[in-house]
C-alpha cells in the first residue's frame, strides 16, 4: 500500500511527489530497532568498563565513542553521549533522544521523486517512475543474468547485431519468467538458466571398417532437478537431434 501527494514548482518546473509506502516504513522501522540495539548494547559495554576501572584513558574513552558512532551513523543521532568526570571518577552517560526519534519514526517509509514530466496526477507519475525502475532492471539483466557485456564495435552492421542478440536475450529471458510465474513457487529466470547451463548435445563417432564414420548426436543425460524444471515448463528434449540440415546462408560469406 502506498499513497502519494504532488507539488508543482512553476519556477522550476518540476514537481515533486512524496510517496508513503506502508512496506518500507516496516522495514525501515526493523533497521532502525535492529541498530538501536546494537549501539545500545555497545554503549553499555563501554559504560560497564569504564565504570569497573578496566577503561581509565579519557582519550582511549572518547575514541571508543567516535568509533561507535561512525559504527552506527543511522542511529547515533538519536543519542545523547556524554563522558563525565564526577571526583576524579569518569563515567559515560548515554540516553535516547526522544524528540529525535519521534521526528525519525514520522519519516519512516517517506520519499520523495523528483521530476520534471508532465502528468495529471500523483499516480501517473508513480507510474512513469515505476516505468524508470523496469527499463533499470531490464539493464542490470542484460549485464548479470544474460551476461551480455559491453562491446565496442567499429561497423554499424555488428552494432546492429549486437542490439539485435541482446533484444532477443531480453525477449526469451522475460518468456522464460512469465512462464516460471504461472507456476507455484517457481525458480527465478537466474536459477534456472543456471540448472539448464549443463544440458549440452555431443557427437559420438563411430568409425567402421570401411573407412566411414557414424555420427550420433545426443543430448547429455538430464538430472532430477533439471527433469522438473523442463516438467514445470511443459517442455521435453529429444534423445538425439538428426543431423541432415543444411546451413540457411554461404558459411564462407556469414
Amino acid at each position: 500500500m502506498w499513497r502519494s501527494n504532488a507539488c508543482r514548482c512553476w519556477e522550476e518546473e518540476e514537481t515533486y511527489v512524496l510517496c508513503r509506502t506502508t512496506a518500507r516504513r516496516e522495514k525501515e522501522k526493523a533497521i532502525r530497532s535492529r541498530f538501536s540495539a546494537r549501539i545500545e548494547k555497545s554503549l553499555g559495554q563501554l559504560a560497564q568498563r569504564v565504570a569497573s576501572g578496566k577503561l581509565k584513558d579519557r582519550g582511549k574513552i572518547e575514541h571508543r565513542l567516535g568509533r561507535i558512532e561512525a559504527r552506527y551513523p543511522s542511529v547515533a543521532d538519536l543519542y545523547e553521549m556524554q563522558l563525565m568526570e564526577t571526583e576524579g571518577q569518569l563515567r559515560v552517560d548515554w540516553q535516547m533522544r526522544p524528540e529525535r526519534r519521534t521526528r525519525q519514526e514520522t519519516r519512516e517509509g517517506d520519499y520523495l521523486l523528483r521530476t520534471n514530466l508532465q502528468a495529471d496526477s500523483a499516480a501517473e507519475l508513480w507510474t512513469k517512475y515505476m516505468q524508470l525502475t523496469e527499463a533499470e532492471a531490464v539493464f542490470r539483466t542484460l549485464k548479470s543474468g544474460l551476461l551480455i557485456r559491453p562491446l565496442f564495435h567499429q561497423l554499424e552492421a555488428r552494432v546492429e547485431a549486437h542490439i539485435l542478440v541482446a533484444f532477443l536475450g531480453y525477449a526469451l529471458w522475460v518468456t522464460l519468467k512469465h512462464l516460471l510465474q504461472r507456476k507455484q513457487s517457481p525458480p527465478i529466470p537466474a536459477r534456472a538458466l543456471a540448472l539448464l547451463t549443463t544440458v549440452q548435445s555431443a557427437d559420438i563417432v563411430l568409425p567402421t571398417t570401411d573407412g566411414r564414420e557414424i555420427r550420433l548426436r545426443r543430448v547429455t543425460t538430464l538430472t532430477t532437478e533439471q527433469k522438473n524444471l523442463l516438467a514445470l515448463l511443459g517442455m521435453n528434449l529429444p534423445e538425439y537431434f538428426d543431423l541432415n540440415f543444411e546451413c540457411s546462408v554461404n558459411s564462407a560469406t556469414a
